[in-house]
């Protein structure tokens, strides 16, 4: 096992606007160590959200190398990187991207479709659904359930098959005080187990929590600045 659940190492990435290819990411490199909370911070159009899918090899870089429990997934085929993704990193979108017919439990199973369900998949959704305080919803379809409620659903569904690396997109947008101090709450026991957490946002409460390690400043696709320290937790 790497120290470094995932390390991205001079990353570009350049995709085509119109008849022009632009520039997201230029020369991007960032550790994220086990045990370890990182904040993105960034204006819209920074770049953020492509970082996060590079991180998690849900896009392939330009150049440079993005390297999964020690493992380089830049140049892996399609279908094996996502076999890696698969095992080894859990992404909450900014959108949740739940299923609104199927209910909260058939949404959290999902990412177990690919190697096949069985029964221990279900004990193991219902077990994380209780540790997030969402055991009660188990049953309902997601279109029922409140913001809340669905971003604990896909945190869960994001941990199904207990990813090292845990990618977050602005996990607290349009959460109350009260639901937000919840979310860094699990997120800083999830990191103490082990995992590395790289979270976007533009929330304030988040990037002064005293769970979080570092801050890191992303600008027109660049990484600037010294780091911000965070709590030591």
């Amino acid at each position: 096992m790497s120290d470094h659940a995932a390390s991205i190492q001079n990353v570009t990435k350049k995709v085509w606007d119109g008849s022009q290819r632009r520039t997201v990411l230029d020369g991007v490199s960032l550790d994220l160590a086990r045990r370890e909370i990182v904040v993105l911070r960034g204006p819209s159009g920074s770049g953020k959200t492509t970082l996060l899918a590079v991180a998690g090899g849900m896009l392939s870089p330009t150049s440079g190398e993005v390297y999964i429990d020690g493992e380089p997934t830049s140049r892996l085929r399609d279908a094996d990187r996502a076999a890696v993704r698969r095992r080894k990193v859990g992404f909450v979108f900014q959108d949740l991207q739940l299923v609104d017919d199927m209910s909260v439990l058939e949404n959290v199973l999902l990412p177990r479709v690919p190697d096949g369900l069985e029964r221990t998949d279900v004990a193991r959704a219902e077990a994380l659904l209780a540790r997030l305080d969402a055991g009660a919803l188990v049953a309902k379809r997601t279109r029922a359930l409140s913001g809340g409620e669905r971003q604990r659903v896909a945190m869960v569904r994001a941990l199904m098959n207990d990813p090292g690396l845990l990618l977050l997109d602005e996990p607290t947008a349009h959460l109350d005080d009260a639901r937000a101090r919840t979310v860094m709450a699990d997120l800083a026991a999830l990191a103490a187990e082990g995992r590395a957490i790289l979270l976007s946002t533009h929330d304030p409460r988040i990037a002064e929590h005293p769970a979080v390690n570092r801050v890191v400043d992303l600008s027109a696709g660049r990484l600037g600045g010294p780091s911000v320290e965070g709590g030591s937790a």
